[in-house]
This record gives structure tokens, C-alpha cells and sequence, in this order.
């Protein structure tokens, strides 16, 4: 080894503290970094590759075909702003499906698949499915295009029956198709393609038919200029004939919207990292040629040059650097396969992983960073003469901040405690670093809190709704877990009789029943899960939050959850037009809910159903007990009332958020590595500040100073800075958290309510102003355990 080798791991084992500060250090700028770039190449990259490859279509508008001709919907292919369109394509609204009887997999003991709900497909044509011409051209996944009447072809289909058929049981005849493929629209435009042949047999069966035209706009790059576009296209179409308009933006957020929520909170937490990292390595490095100021001159002595000089100095902290550069950037890829597990394989994501150049950019970046901060000070370790840095590493040090040491010898406060009160304005430039570091640390406290209060508050609106309760009275026999598709395929229940029931049994307080009717809202995205639930009974204990408007309380009216509202557009005041049985029903949206669920909801009173001719089925009814009832002592009570009815009550089961479980866990993971590291800063430069003062700390112990004493005074010494740095610290948290939380909402497509967002409460600031403090003493707990610990005749030794 050479002798610049030998002085280099000299260094770094004799500063094994700071060598590990600055591991840690670049360990969780490096993890974040790499997940929050590694995350936005990943999920924006495969959409937008498909778009492209796939020429997808900005907008897709469906007009009623009663109102509107495959013609006139033709004509507005000519409307001003359209650059390119496609269409009209025939297309029916969502019509319900039940597993052919080929599907005889058991998906629970007694509970065969042939002839149950199966989902519902928007059907439509093409004149050349496996075409490559025209917009939103389709990608076969798996198996083959139809070739007759008898064949179609979906975008998803039940592992349970990979070869059987669907039947369209809600159409008179109950046409069946044989499953031959998987196929996918880019932008969702149905979700079942057939021959020509093969949509005749339904349209001759009683399926009522609609028109899409698909369309490229001039300016499509915001939800803003498509919304123009979209009322371009109403005005230019016969009146009332526009029933809906999806835009590829709203399949985007669909698509990748949650892992892309991702990305908002790791960038945050990776700037403040690689801000750590600069600071901190800034802070070592320049310690250590402040401390070593005569070993600097022993080595030019010896005939090393300044540029040997600088690159030892360099290289002690790029050594540990390149550790925890080569750590995060495992532990970023580690982190990222949970993050990615439901990356969609129709956009082309089919690996779990990052990019590779993420892998090499960061970890190269990063070293880049640490090298020029470390060159900085260890330049000025270089340029110093050997004459001068060889007498200065003798001289005693002048004294610095007697004046602020009288002052604070005049507060009521114990003497060890004044003396460490003036310590840091003895040396000023020392002290903002520590108060920089505490203050990134308080940053991040404040900014993690307030991000996992909102993940908390949004994990307990799971909940509320039809989610609420403590028991739910089911169909008899249906397995626990198991939640009934609705409609008539599936089992449900007699809506007026158990409200009677359940309201005689001793220790109900509330209930309401609720079920998916099996109607479809047309125009609604076909690639999501979207239902139209009907309710009966008093649904205000339930804590389901309105976004705007009110409940319906008249007939023809509904609520819509905030995830459809977002993603066709729907406002107060607009009319939605459900689907059952090839009947159509319009329903004027009077209220917007928030629904934790993802999914698309209409809701609607019972009587708004019956009123005009369609079917409410009831398949659920949420039970709120009395004050000390348990739940075994009603269900004992309820039994004899329900079973009459063919229904029986159970616990009600909740399951966790999964994406919001790995974001709490990932904030909460990447939190403790930042508050370590604040503190870990605090501590390099208390253990510094330490070793300077060690004849002063003599002195004071062979005047009587005692161990806690000591303590006192190092402990004092960086209150006041974690104090001050707290106190900014704070609210520059809060206002990244909300800055980071609307980035996140966005990419979701979605709103919250003030319940889940008002996080920061009297409670909460309380404790985080006092995080400061606390983070500058754990830094520098160690230290004062150190000092005093120190025997006083070593302390007393000069150098």
C-alpha cells in the first residue's frame, strides 16, 4: 500500500463516527433517489411507449344512438381543433354477463362458477380488430382474434374458466360466446370485441347500440384544453346525444396513477437527503482539517504535496460515501419491487425492477456531489504551509464569545448550564451547521408526520360507508369474505323483510342495505370497476363525507363517488344514464362522495329504481350495535329473525390498503434514516467541538464539575440551536407536506375531503416544535456521556 493509502484508512478508522455519518448519510439520499427516479422512468415510460406505438386516441365520446346517427357522429370528425379521428364504431352499453356452462370450477365448496356473474362487458366492432390503422388500435395479450359469429374476445377473463364462454343472460335469448383471447383498448374504449357477425347476434338479440368516435386534438395536453375539446364536439353533435367522454389522460392516472403517487414524497425525502449528505460531509470533512491542522503539517513535512494532501483528506470521505451510495442503491431497488408488483403488463411493464442507468446515473451523481463537497475544504488542507500549520497546531486557541458567556452568567441557571448556553456563539459558523442539520431533520419529522396522519386518516375511511358497521346480514350460505357481484345472477335479499327484522332484534341501532343492482353506467371507463349500488334505510351514521353537494332525497336522483367524477368528468348538477336490462335510466347527479375504494360508485334510493321500472337487489345490510351489545349476543337474538328470511348475519370484515400500508412503511423507514442522520450530524460536530475543549473540560472537573454536570453543559450547548431550528423547521415542513400531498392526489386523479387532509392539529404541533430540541440531543447525548466519562488528567494534557 502506498504511503497516500496508508494515511487515507488512517483517517477513516481513526473517525470511525463520522465515517459512519456519512455512510448513512448518502445511504438514504442514494435509496431515495433511486426509488423516486427509478419509479417515474418506470411507470410514465410504458404509457407513453404505448400511446405512441399504439396511436392511442386523446379523447373517446360515445353518442346515444337514439339521438344521433352513425353519420352525424361522423361529422364531427370535421370539428375545429380535431387533427385526426376514427369511427363511429357500434357499441353497446355494459351488459351483464354469467359464466357459460363449460366454467364448471368451484370457486367455494357447493358454489360452482357455471352461472354466476361473470361481469359486465361493453361490447363493439371493428371492421379490422388486429388492424393498424385508425386510432386506439387494440393489442392482442393472449390467444387469437375471433373468427366467427360464435367467438369473442375480452379484455379480462376468470383464471377459474381460461377457455370457457360468457353468457349475455340480461338480453332476451341469452346469446353465449366462446372465449378465444385477451385484447386491450389503450384508452379503454370496451372491453369485448367480436366479428360483425358476432355483434348482429347481440344487437338482434334486443342490445341497444350507441356510437364512439375516437379523436386527436391540436391541444389535448390538460384536463383543461380536453374539456374544451369535449364541449367542441357536444356543440357540433345533435342535441343531448353526448353521452359521455373519456380521455386518455383519465386511462393515464387508471393506468399508472399509484405507482406514480409514489414519486412526489421519495423526491421530497431525496433532496433532503442528498442536502444532508452535502452538509454533513461538509461538516467531517472540514472538522477533520480543523482538528488535524499540525498532522497537515507533519505530512507536508514528510514531503507530501498539497495535491496529495487534498486527496487524502477527499478520500476519507468518499470511501464511507461509496459504501452507503452502493447500499441505497440496493435498498432503492430492494424497495422497489413492492412499489412495481402491480405494474399492468398491457402497458408494457413486465419487469419488477429499475432501469438500469437509474441504477448507475444516482449512484455516479451522488459521488460526483460528495467528491466536489469534500474537495472544497480539503483544498484549503493542501494550500496550507507546513511552517505555519505545524505553529498553529500548538498555539492555544483565542477565546470567542466571552461576552455572550457573561450574559448567560447572569440567568437564573445553573453555572454548568450558562456555560454551555454561550457555547455556540464561541464558534458561530459551527453552530449553523448544526442548526442546518437539525433543521433538515425537523423537516422531515414535520413532513413524515403529516403524510402518514393522512394515510392514517385515509385507511380509516375504509370504514365508513359500506364499510361501516360492526355485523352485516347476508344471503344465507355465502362464504365469509365473500362479496355477492349483485344483480339477479347472484343471491340477495328480501330488502323489506329483514329492514323489519332487524329492526325488532333487541340491540340494533342502526342499519341500512345497500347491493350492486347490476346496472351499468354508460360511457363509464370500461378497464375500471364501476357499479350502480342501490340503498334503503338511514345511511347518515355511516360517515361517508360529500365532497359537494347533498344526499339524494327525491326521486331521479344519485351521488356519485369522487373516482367516476374525476375520471369522466362529472359535476353537481349533470346527468348520469344507467343501464339494466337494456332499460335505461337517467339520473341527475345531486352529491360527490369520497369512496377510499378506487372504485367507480352511482348510488341511488331503492324507490328511484322501482319508480321507473328496474329492479333494486339488496344483497347486504350493514348493522351499527347499541352501546354493549356484542356482536355474538345479537347474533345469537338475530338468528331466529333472519333465518326465516334466508339471510344471516357476521362480523364484518375490513382488509387493508395495501398501497397506502408500503407508503406508510416507506415514509416511516426513510423518516428514521433521516432523524439518525440529523442526529448523527449533531453528534460528529458535538464529538468535535468535545475534543477541542478537552483541557477546558479538564479544567472544569478539577474545579469540582461533576459527571451529570458535564452532561448538563454539552446537552445545553445545542438546545437553544435545536430549539431555533425546530421553530423553522416546522412550518417549512408543513408546507412541503402539502405541496407533496397535492402532487400526490393529482397523480391519483382524485380529491379528498378536509377529514383526511387536516392533518397538523394544536396535538400534533406541539410535539413537533419541541423536535428540534430533541433531535439536537440525541446528537449529542454520546458526546457529553463521553466527556464525562473523561479522567481529568487526561483531559488536562495538551497536544
Amino acid at each position: 500500500m502506498s504511503a497516500l493509502g496508508k494515511v487515507v484508512r488512517s483517517g477513516v478508522g481513526r473517525r470511525r463516527v463520522q465515517s459512519l455519518v456519512m455512510a448513512l448519510t448518502t445511504f438514504a439520499a442514494v435509496t431515495s433517489s433511486v426509488l423516486s427516479l427509478g419509479l417515474l422512468a418506470v411507470v410514465q415510460a410504458p404509457f407513453e411507449h404505448a400511446f405512441k406505438a399504439r396511436h392511442g386516441a386523446h379523447l373517446s365520446v360515445q353518442f346515444d344512438g337514439s339521438k344521433a346517427t352513425a353519420a352525424q357522429a361522423a361529422a364531427t370528425a370535421h370539428t375545429t381543433g380535431v387533427t385526426e379521428a376514427s369511427g363511429p364504431y357500434p357499441v353497446t352499453a355494459a351488459l351483464n354477463t354469467t359464466y357459460g356452462a363449460d366454467c364448471t370450477a368451484n370457486i367455494a365448496p357447493g358454489m360452482p362458477q357455471a352461472g354466476r356473474a361473470a361481469g359486465s362487458v361493453v361490447a363493439s366492432t371493428r371492421p379490422e380488430l388486429a388492424g393498424t390503422s385508425g386510432l386506439d388500435q387494440l393489442a392482442l395479450a393472449q390467444g387469437r382474434w375471433p373468427t366467427s359469429a360464435n367467438e369473442i374476445v375480452l379484455r379480462y377473463w376468470d383464471r377459474l374458466c381460461p377457455s370457457g364462454s360468457v353468457v349475455f343472460d340480461s338480453l332476451p335469448g341469452k346469446p353465449s360466446f366462446k372465449v378465444v383471447g385477451l385484447a386491450n383498448s389503450l384508452t379503454d374504449t370496451a372491453t369485448g370485441f367480436l366479428t360483425t357477425d358476432g355483434f348482429a347476434r347481440l344487437t338482434a338479440a334486443g342490445a341497444e347500440t350507441d356510437e364512439q368516435m375516437l379523436y386527436r386534438f391540436a391541444e389535448s395536453g390538460t384536463d383543461a384544453d380536453l374539456a374544451t375539446d369535449k364541449q367542441a364536439i357536444t356543440a357540433a353533435a345533435p342535441a343531448g346525444s353526448v353521452e359521455s367522454g373519456q380521455t386518455y389522460l383519465a386511462a393515464e392516472k387508471q393506468a399508472v396513477g399509484t405507482a406514480k403517487s409514489y414519486v412526489p414524497f421519495l423526491v421530497v425525502f431525496g433532496v433532503l437527503g442528498l442536502f444532508l449528505s452535502v452538509l454533513i460531509i461538509a461538516i467531517v470533512v472540514s472538522g477533520a482539517v480543523v482538528s488535524g491542522i499540525r498532522r497537515i503539517g507533519i505530512l507536508k513535512s514528510l514531503g507530501f504535496t498539497p495535491w496529495q494532501v487534498a486527496r487524502a483528506y477527499a478520500a476519507q470521505a468518499l470511501i464511507p460515501a461509496a459504501i452507503g451510495v452502493v447500499g441505497g442503491t440496493l435498498m432503492g431497488n430492494l424497495l422497489a419491487v413492492p412499489v412495481l408488483g402491480d405494474a399492468s403488463k398491457d402497458l408494457g411493464a413486465t419487469s419488477t425492477g429499475l432501469p438500469v442507468w437509474v441504477s448507475l446515473v444516482v449512484p455516479i451523481g451522488t459521488l460526483v456531489i460528495v467528491g466536489v463537497t469534500a474537495l472544497v475544504p480539503a483544498l484549503r488542507a493542501g494550500r496550507m504551509p507546513a511552517v505555519r500549520t505545524l505553529v498553529v497546531g500548538r498555539a492555544p486557541k483565542a477565546r470567542r464569545g466571552q461576552r455572550a458567556q457573561r450574559l448567560a452568567s447572569r440567568l437564573p441557571l445553573p453555572r454548568p448550564m450558562s456555560l454551555g448556553l454561550a457555547q455556540p456563539f464561541a464558534k458561530p459558523a459551527r453552530t449553523v451547521l448544526v442548526g442546518a442539520a437539525v433543521l433538515f431533520g425537523a423537516v422531515s419529522v414535520t413532513f413524515a408526520t403529516g403524510l402518514e396522519t393522512t394515510f392514517t386518516n385515509y385507511m380509516d375511511t375504509g370504514t365508513a360507508g359500506f364499510r361501516a358497521g360492526a355485523m352485516i346480514v347476508v344471503p344465507a350460505g355465502t362464504p365469509t369474505g365473500f362479496h355477492s357481484a349483485g344483480g339477479p345472477a347472484e343471491p340477495h335479499l328480501d330488502s323489506t323483510g329483514v329492514a323489519a327484522a332487524l329492526a325488532s332484534i333487541p340491540g340494533t341501532k342502526a342499519a341500512f342495505g345497500w347491493g350492486d343492482s347490476g346496472a351499468t353506467v354508460i360511457g363509464a371507463p370500461t378497464g375500471d370497476y364501476t357499479t350502480v349500488d342501490t340503498t334503503t334505510g338511514d345511511l347518515s351514521w355511516t360517515n361517508l363525507e360529500l365532497l359537494h353537494g347533498r344526499w339524494y332525497q327525491n326521486p331521479g336522483e344519485a351521488v356519485v363517488d369522487d373516482h367516476l367524477a374525476s375520471t369522466v368528468g362529472v359535476h353537481v348538477g349533470d346527468i348520469v344514464t344507467v343501464a339494466q336490462d337494456n332499460k335505461r335510466l337517467p339520473l341527475r347527479v345531486v352529491g360527490i362522495d369520497f369512496d377510499a375504494s378506487g372504485n367507480g360508485v352511482v348510488m341511488t334510493d331503492n324507490a328511484t329504481f322501482t319508480a321507473a321500472g328496474l329492479t333494486p337487489y339488496i344483497s347486504q345490510f350493514n348493522v351499527e350495535l347499541a352501546d354493549n351489545v356484542s356482536g355474538s349476543t345479537w347474533s345469537a337474538s338475530a338468528a331466529a329473525a333472519l333465518t326465516p328470511l334466508h339471510a344471516e348475519a357476521t362480523p364484518i370484515i375490513t382488509y387493508p390498503n395495501l398501497t397506502v400500508l408500503t407508503m406508510v412503511a416507506l415514509v416511516a423507514t426513510l423518516t428514521l434514516m433521516m432523524i439518525a442522520v440529523a442526529a448523527l450530524g449533531v453528534l460528529n460536530t458535538v464529538v468535535q467541538d468535545t475534543r477541542e475543549r478537552i483541557h477546558d473540560l479538564g479544567i472544569f472537573k478539577a474545579l469540582g464539575m461533576t459527571p451529570r454536570q458535564t452532561i448538563a453543559m454539552v446537552l445545553t450547548s445545542v438546545s437553544l440551536t435545536g430549539l431555533i431550528a425546530g421553530l423553522v423547521g416546522v412550518p417549512i415542513g408543513m408546507a412541503v407536506e402539502q405541496v407533496t400531498l397535492t402532487q400526490m392526489v393529482s397523480a391519483l386523479g382524485r380529491n379528498l375531503p378536509s377529514g383526511v387532509t387536516h392533518v397538523y392539529t394544536t396535538g400534533t404541533l406541539l410535539p413537533l416544535l419541541a423536535g428540534g430540541i430533541a433531535i439536537a440531543l440525541l446528537g449529542a447525548l454520546l458526546p457529553a456521556g463521553w466527556a464525562a466519562r473523561s479522567r481529568t488528567a487526561t483531559a488536562l494534557r495538551t497536544e
